[in-house]
């Protein structure tokens, strides 16, 4: 389980596909394909729906390949298993960016060929969003929300981790994300709040996360590991402060809920759309990927779904009120940081990840 697949899930309708069983549904016919098929895993219910309207449906009017969509996620394990099987029964699907880059490093994945890209699309999407294995499907931030009742404008308010971390000037309930998962945990927002410069974060140090993190736990009073729980938190007013998926700290906002979102120091996090490696329509697979970038369907696809686009000019062609409330807007991405998932999929001379190093550190903290 990630985080990056609980947020999505808030978008998603409660029925979806197994994901076994979608699989296995096209398996007999996969390698049957003609050079017009594709096989794509567009995920389940409102994020499914999206990519669908926005990328799968005009993809095949204009190319006249026939998309076969998956309305599910494709997980690091069943990938393996149809790349070491030569069964590569989906050609196309997104995945969380440090789970990328581990199963990149294990050969599973198709290098994406830039080379047939537009170069005004290319020059719209930021470096980290294009990388040699994969495009940003989508962004969307952990950024920091409070209660505009708690903090009213006649004081002070929070706008900085150090300001959360503040208990003295900002008094009251907090809450923050679980690190148990490594990735997306509480340690960059940690470190910006003990004073690490944001181009400083990588590699991270550790130790001095977790003796920020132990100044402020007493004053959490819940790790959450779900959106929903963080969103019903601030819903209740049970928390004055919260660490919080940009989505849905704006959800509330639009509900009327006294809530606002900062968007300094927020945390960027994505997928990336993917090629497994030895699909059997990889020519393909590297157009409808391309097609995702281009600007004018990524801007559909934000305004089917609140998630930000990676190709900036694609602020261009939507309403500003929809894009403000994005994660990659280009006014938020000056004071954003992204995540470094590159980090996170590291190998030390153990065997270990930085990812499952962190996981194993905060197992230990949290019963301290």
């Amino acid at each position: 389980m990630t985080l990056s697949m609980n947020r999505r899930r808030f978008m998603q309708a409660a029925s979806s596909v197994a994901a076994v069983g979608a699989l296995s549904s096209v398996a007999g016919r996969a390698l049957a394909q003609s050079s017009g098929e594709l096989t794509v895993a567009v995920g389940g219910g409102a994020w499914g729906k999206a990519n669908i309207e926005a990328y799968l449906k005009p993809f095949e009017a204009e190319t006249g390949i026939k998309v076969n969509p998956i309305t599910d996620e494709m997980g690091r394990q069943q990938l393996e298993l149809m790349v070491k099987t030569n069964n590569v029964t989906v050609d196309v699907f997104s995945m969380g960016q440090t789970t990328s880059y581990l199963v990149h490093a294990r050969g599973l994945l198709e290098e994406i060929d830039y080379s047939i890209y537009k170069k005004e699309e290319l020059d719209g999407i930021p470096d980290f969003a294009k990388q040699p294995f994969g495009l940003a499907a989508l962004i969307y931030s952990h950024n920091l929300a409070y209660n505009t009742e708690k903090f009213a404008t006649s004081g002070p308010r929070p706008n900085t981790w150090a300001d959360f971390w503040n208990i003295e000037k900002f008094p009251g309930a907090r809450t923050l994300v679980t690190g148990a998962w490594g990735g997306g945990g509480p340690y960059e927002e940690a470190l910006l709040a003990d004073g690490v410069a944001p181009e400083k974060l990588y590699p991270l140090d550790i130790d001095r996360a977790f003796a920020s993190l132990d100044k402020i736990k007493p004053h959490v009073r819940k790790w959450w590991t779900t959106g929903s729980e963080v969103q019903q938190m601030m819903h209740d007013r049970a928390v004055d402060m919260a660490q919080t998926y940009d989505g849905r700290a704006i959800l509330l906002k639009d509900q009327g809920s006294p809530i606002e979102i900062v968007r300094n120091q927020a945390k960027l996090v994505w997928d990336f759309w993917v090629i497994a490696k030895g699909s059997p329509n990889a020519t393909n697979a590297q157009k409808f990927v391309e097609f995702t970038s281009r600007a004018d369907r990524q801007a559909v696809f934000a305004q089917l779904i609140p998630y930000g686009p990676c190709n900036l000019n694609a602020f261009h062609l939507m309403p500003e009120e929809v894009g403000r409330k994005l994660a990659s807007h280009p006014d938020y991405m000056e004071s954003s940081i992204p995540e470094n998932g590159k980090w996170y999929a590291e190998v030390g001379a153990d065997g270990v990840t930085n990812a499952e190093r962190i996981i194993q550190r905060w197992n230990e903290w949290i019963l301290l």
